[in-house]
């Protein structure tokens, strides 16, 4: 769990039991939602999204504010995982 502020508002950020990172890569999704300030307390309640990143490829959030302000990373999806629907088919992404 990581801790931090955005103006006026403390956020706490939680992995998902499931989700087996390295510290360094925990620290950069931290470093990556500071950089996002603001934006942050645009979401609502629920909302979900997703940041892309190369070291960690695609980290999906969902957003809590009922307690508190806190941000859960769902999951990280590898590039290999990704898939495009285009034509009536579907392939990888790469």
């Amino acid at each position: 769990m990581y801790r931090f502020s955005i103006g006026n508002e403390d956020w706490i950020v939680n992995f998902s039991p499931h989700i087996m990172i390295e510290t360094e890569e925990r620290e950069a999704i931290v470093n990556s939602l500071l950089k996002m300030g603001a934006v942050l307390q645009s979401f609502s309640h629920g909302d979900s999204f997703l940041i892309f990143n190369k070291q960690l490829e695609v980290a999906v959030f969902r957003v809590e504010k009922i307690p508190s302000l806190i941000l859960t990373i769902v999951t990280i999806v590898s590039n290999d995982k990704w898939y495009i629907q285009k034509n009536g088919t579907i392939r990888s992404y790469k």
